[in-house]
């Protein structure tokens, strides 16, 4: 799983597609690469043409549109994938809890995926999503939001709350919080690439540092 800012990672052959490709041959034939895409909800949502919501980046948008990547269909939080494992990684997504158990979060940290970072925000890592749900913390906040479908119309979607957290921590985002901590205790590989610093993340060593320290901090 990838996020990535192309302004920090820097000048790089081809662009956003040069990154993608160096990507695909890091992986070698046998990888999957999976992207969080979401959507620009500006416009009715489109499972296929729907851009992706300008967040998570340039380089999400230009994956969505490559022939070989393939989406699934939630307005709330959509992903894209290519490789052997993408249709197994993406289907079926849960419409409610989209993060939560059964979710192509879950599978990735079931079979023994990787996040890389290179050059994003520091609290963009979308795993620590899937220890919320995990997190044995009290009276976790829900949220419900409408979106806008295309074929359907308006639909209702319930999920834990992951614009303003499942709990309050005082001294602000402990999505960042706990990036930092992991890194600090020595659980990523850490070196540059191109213009950045980028972060290699065991998926489920992750889940599990993130479960542990929300339950520790915020239970």
């Amino acid at each position: 799983m990838v996020h990535a800012s192309l302004r920090r990672l820097g000048p790089v052959d081809g662009g956003a597609e040069g990154v993608l490709q160096g990507l695909r041959i890091a992986l070698g034939p046998s990888g999957t690469m999976l992207m969080v895409l979401a959507a620009d909800d500006d416009e009715p949502f489109d499972r296929l043409t729907s851009p992706a919501d300008p967040d998570v980046g340039t380089l999400a948008e230009v994956f969505r549109q490559h022939p070989d990547a393939a989406v699934n269909d939630n307005p709330a939080c959509r992903f894209g994938a290519w490789g052997p494992a993408a249709a197994a990684l993406l289907e079926p997504q849960p419409v409610d809890d989209y993060y939560g158990p059964g979710s192509p979060l879950a599978r990735q940290t079931e079979h023994g995926g990787a996040v890389l970072r290179l050059g994003a925000d520091i609290d963009t890592v979308t795993l620590t999503h899937h220890a919320e749900y995990l997190a044995d913390v009290p009276d976790k906040q829900r949220a419900q939001r409408t979106y806008v479908r295309a074929d359907v119309g308006e639909v209702l979607i319930e999920s834990l709350d992951d614009t303003d957290g499942i709990a309050e921590w005082p001294p602000g985002d402990y999505f960042s919080q706990i990036l930092r901590d992991f890194i600090a205790d020595g659980h990523a590989v850490v070196g540059p690439v191109g213009g950045c610093t980028a972060e290699l993340l065991e998926a489920r060593r992750f889940v599990e540092f993130a479960t542990s320290w929300m339950e520790t901090h915020l239970g």
